[in-house]
């Protein structure tokens, strides 16, 4: 996959379509074909290498094809080929912080550089996400719901619920001994086909400002692909002007998802990063309040 993603961004071409895609996801074929000058087989052509690079996700609304970009197999190639390589200067600075017990340290950069789109049924804005991964549609669904394994992929956040139609589900961290645990999300399972659909209404718990946006929606789509699945993650009805920290984070979670259940090892990413540093400060005051 990485060398059809290389391939995909190395032509100047498929960068434009993109960076088209970024500026204003879910276009049609003709309003790409206006931006470049050739014949719109040629930018079929481009759009067909892009799909089948995972970069461009394409849903059909109505007679329209419409064409988003996904993020996800960018921030892989971050991960596999930049990231590790920056790794051992983060633990370093890391471990000095510790040594000197500074009080400050700079803040983790978190991307959110996600773009959004109306949503065809033109309640609110949303986004779209697909990534392939070597696994079973019930490993898949499993890993989707079960507390444990949701929280090795997601920043520590564990999903609790009875997975029935109708049902309630919340996402939480656990913070300590005088505070149980901090929510995280909330909503209600409004689709429940196991192990191929999950609808779900969802709300953001974690801050005054976006516990304003309300509900949106979040739907996971599993589909099996030989011996393995391609999982699409839609999130719509936000709000037009929704904050990118509702909806930027998934890429970072899906390529967590996917190292997970094709490794079986974790994935170091700015959320994993800034969700470490919180169990460390949680460890060292733990040990502060035990010597005091």
């Amino acid at each position: 996959m990485d060398d059809e993603v290389f391939k995909a961004l190395a032509d100047p071409t498929r960068r434009s379509l993109l960076d088209a895609l970024f500026q204003r996801d879910g276009q049609t074929l003709s309003a790409l074909e206006e931006r470049l000058p050739m014949t719109r087989f040629g930018v079929m052509k481009h759009l067909r290498l892009l799909e089948n690079s995972g970069l461009v996700v394409t849903r059909k609304v109505g007679r329209e094809k419409l064409h988003f970009l996904n993020p996800v197999p960018i921030r892989l190639i971050y991960d596999r080929w930049v990231n590790k390589y920056t790794e051992r200067w983060v633990v370093t600075i890391t471990d000095m912080k510790l040594q000197l017990e500074e009080e400050m340290m700079e803040p983790i950069h978190v991307p959110h550089q996600v773009p959004l789109v109306p949503s065809p049924d033109g309640e609110g804005a949303m986004a779209v996400f697909e990534i392939y991964i070597k696994t079973t549609p019930e490993r898949l669904w499993q890993a989707i719901t079960d507390p444990r394994m949701r929280a090795r992929y997601s920043f520590g956040v564990e999903i609790r619920s009875e997975w029935t139609l109708g049902s309630r589900y919340v996402t939480s961290v656990p913070v300590g001994p005088d505070h149980p645990e901090l929510q995280i999300t909330e909503g209600e399972n409004l689709e429940v086909d196991r192990p191929r659909r999950l609808v779900q209404s969802f709300r953001a718990l974690w801050s005054d400002e976006v516990k304003a946006a309300g509900f949106s929606r979040v739907t996971w789509e599993i589909i099996p692909v030989g011996d393995s699945c391609r999982l699409t993650v839609i999130h719509d009805r936000l709000p037009k002007d929704a904050q990118p920290e509702l909806y930027g984070g998934w890429p970072m979670v899906l390529s967590g998802l996917k190292t997970l259940l094709e490794t079986g090892e974790l994935l170091t990413t700015p959320g994993s990063l800034l969700y470490m540093r919180g169990q460390q400060d949680e460890g060292r005051n733990s040990a502060d309040g035990v010597t005091q």
